[in-house]
């Protein structure tokens, strides 16, 4: 009697590497048929003229040492010397040398601080309230001083970099609530508060920051009781979280309208009142539905800090064209503009990455 024929499987072969793979990535993405090969082509032959001469004058042929413009003497690339030299004036303007320790520490605690919160640890819902309430404080008792032996430092000697992340920080975390606020009021059943809220809303949109920073530097003070006095960089603040506050309303409301009816009757079906149907169920979802468009308003935010300079406070921009201004440097404003534009790409760029942590995170609807 012959022996049962055991069937022995045959071990999983791996893909072919026209499906996976670089290889089969580059045939699929970018050589996928002639309209795409041809545009493929160009690009390549775009970035072949462009990149290698910019990675040059910016790093195999630029200046990095020295401590004067002769240090660049000879050089075509870029004389990097400028930035090194004014380095300290870039990061805090016309801050005492003394006491940049100041705005050190408030920078790198708000950042320990926004790192703390990322991860899900039993100390995030305290890193977040200090956040929120008593980072603020410390931080303007820091940099301005004046109590607990804290020499004063008025706001006109601030600038460069600390002046553009002390007004972006402070636009975002102010207009944030204020545009929650008017979204909400937007879309009130009170004809009144309807009424206001679509005025202001209407008319910050209507007119360009420009104006509304002169406004609030050159007309504000005419409508204040007689002695009482803002200084520039706390008009600029408020212009701008107004400004900022109008279309983060906007934002909202187009979250608030995303949400089905069926969530608003589900709520007064449980009994909730407005505020807590508002907090516990419709804003929760309303928000990360516009995340995105959030992150947007802040980025936007972020690189219309550039606008203070025209009611003169330095901000990081203002600081380079000041700076390149200077007899000993001039010609070298696009060294002073692309460390400008670098700057500003990094922050913007990490805020994007942010949103898109935070709508993975929060994501609950179903993938494919």
């Amino acid at each position: 009697m012959s022996e049962p024929h055991v069937f022995t499987p045959t071990p999983p072969q791996p893909p072919p590497s026209s499906l996976v793979g670089p290889v089969a990535w580059i045939r699929q993405n970018l050589f996928n048929g002639w309209l795409n090969s041809l545009l493929t082509v160009v690009a390549l032959y775009l970035l072949y003229l462009t990149v290698p001469p910019i990675i040059d004058w910016a790093l195999l042929s630029a200046t990095f040492s020295g401590t004067d413009r002769s240090a660049c003497a000879g050089s075509d690339g870029a004389c990097w010397t400028f930035i090194k030299v004014r380095w300290g004036q870039v990061l805090y303007g016309f801050y005492p040398e003394a006491e940049r320790w100041r705005p050190n520490l408030v920078f790198f605690a708000g950042l320990a601080g926004l790192i703390g919160v990322v991860p899900k640890t039993r100390w995030r819902k305290w890193l977040a309230g200090f956040l929120l309430l008593p980072y603020p404080v410390a931080a303007f008792i820091l940099l301005c001083g004046g109590v607990f032996g804290l020499p004063s430092v008025e706001t006109a000697r601030w600038g460069g970099l600390t002046v553009t992340l002390v007004v972006a920080v402070t636009g975002i975390v102010a207009s944030f609530p204020i545009g929650v606020v008017l979204a909400l009021g937007r879309r009130s059943n009170m004809p009144i508060v309807r009424s206001v809220c679509v005025v202001f809303i209407e008319v910050v949109r209507g007119v360009p920051l420009i104006s509304v920073l002169f406004m609030s530097s050159v007309m504000l003070p005419l409508f204040l009781p007689e002695g009482v006095n803002f200084n520039k960089l706390l008009r600029a603040l408020i212009g701008v979280t107004l400004f900022t506050a109008a279309y983060m309303a906007e934002v909202v409301r187009g979250g608030l309208q995303a949400i089905p009816k069926g969530q608003y009757e589900g709520a007064k079906a449980l009994g909730l009142g407005y505020w807590q149907a508002m907090g516990f169920i419709i804003l929760p979802q309303a928000l990360k539905l516009v995340i995105p468009g959030i992150v947007n308003s802040f980025i936007s935010l972020f690189k219309d800090t550039t606008l203070v300079a025209i009611i003169g406070i330095f901000d990081l921009l203002g600081i380079v064209q000041a700076a390149s201004k200077d007899a000993n440097w001039l010609g070298l404003e696009t060294e002073g503009y692309a460390f400008a534009a670098l700057m500003f790409w990094i922050f913007c760029f990490s805020m994007s990455r942010m949103s898109l942590r935070l709508e993975r995170k929060l994501d609950t609807g179903h993938r494919r």
